[in-house]
């Protein structure tokens, strides 16, 4: 079943509460007129208002409220939880971009967001993989459920370190696992996603490079704790398993997670802001941010549509898609390394 007439009404709602917001926030008269100022980690040249975070949150919770109260979208399950989890993470991104707050807080806030999600009964009873269906028991399952949710909330904080970059992999992202829910037939689903993936473009019109406003802490964690507790709902009710969706966003889970692991073979604080991303690196090779980005958009879908075929494919196409991915990620990797060297 298609969205009707009134989910397309909340999803521009969604678009055009966040993109009036965004433009609104551009006014150094707004109070949310808050500047990310360049340093020597940083990849923009000029101070920049980083207050998109929460024209995107506050467009997805009056869209979701809305759709609520209208009964397109029901409060008695997970979405009451997930809007009070956005809410804490979204308030404390806010404080964070206002006067740094200590990686511990930020760390204690986020498992208090994942463990909402456990009183959402998102946990996993099964880690379906290819083929295999590994029962998880109920403390293992919590532990491997608070890390995902944590990792993904992370490393999308990472990644957001480029214009068009984040908001991009957000509306991407979030209308593939739309797609998925539409042919799930799960219409709570379809419409929450959507909700978020408009909001994530309404941004993008001021965050496309060059950008005129940033995503912000009060954004970033919230869409990457977004993408892990979508994945967790999708997995729950079937529609789809969770490396369906870590293929989604393979582009930034790989990136992120070979460069943690980098810097931690190196020694170096994994919490500190950096420019060694392979995104980052290929900007200081001489790439402008737009080619960059509509690389990785290009690669984005590729990810997105090759998760999408994949789903209904025999065992063998499933782990052959994923182990092709991965080869990619690493051969992109190597050629960036190698180009670097000869720089």
């Amino acid at each position: 079943m298609l969205p009707s007439v009134s989910d397309w009404v909340l999803v521009l709602l969604a678009f055009a509460v966040s993109g009036g917001l965004c433009w609104r926030f551009l006014s150094p008269a707004s109070r949310f007129h808050v500047l990310d100022h360049p340093g020597e980690r940083s990849l923009h040249q000029q101070a920049t208002p980083r207050s998109g975070g929460v024209a995107i949150v506050t467009a997805i919770l009056l869209a979701w409220t809305v759709a609520a109260a209208i009964g397109e979208l029901s409060w008695s399950g997970e979405l009451a939880w997930l809007f009070a989890a956005v809410v804490l993470l979204a308030v404390t991104g806010g404080v964070d971009d206002r006067q740094d707050l200590s990686p511990l807080i930020r760390l204690l806030v986020q498992l208090l967001a994942a463990l909402a999600l456990l009183a959402a009964d998102l946990l996993p009873r099964n880690l379906q993989l290819p083929g295999m269906d590994i029962f998880l028991p109920g403390g293992a399952a919590a532990v491997l459920m608070l890390l995902y949710v944590l990792w993904m909330t992370n490393l999308y904080n990472f990644m957001d370190g480029m214009d068009g970059f984040a908001g991009g992999m957000a509306v991407i992202g979030f209308a593939v696992m739309a797609w998925l829910g539409w042919r799930g037939g799960d219409e709570d689903f379809l419409l929450a996603s959507l909700i978020v993936a408009a909001a994530s473009a309404g941004f993008l019109l001021f965050n496309f490079p060059p950008a005129r406003l940033f995503m912000g802490d009060a954004g970033a964690p919230v869409l990457g704790f977004l993408a892990a507790a979508f994945s967790l709902w999708a997995d729950r009710e079937g529609l789809f398993p969770l490396w369906v969706a870590v293929l989604i966003f393979s582009p930034f889970v790989a990136d992120a997670s070979y460069t943690l692991l980098r810097r931690l073979l190196a020694g170096r604080k994994v919490w500190q802001a950096h420019r060694e991303h392979v995104y980052q690196r290929l900007v200081q090779m001489g790439w402008s941010h737009r080619r960059t980005v509509l690389w990785s958009y290009a690669l984005m879908l590729a990810a997105g549509g090759a998760a999408v075929m994949a789903l209904n494919q025999n065992t063998f196409v499933q782990w052959a898609t994923m182990a092709s991915w991965a080869a990619a990620y690493a051969t992109v990797i190597l050629l960036v390394g190698l180009r670097e060297r000869r720089n």
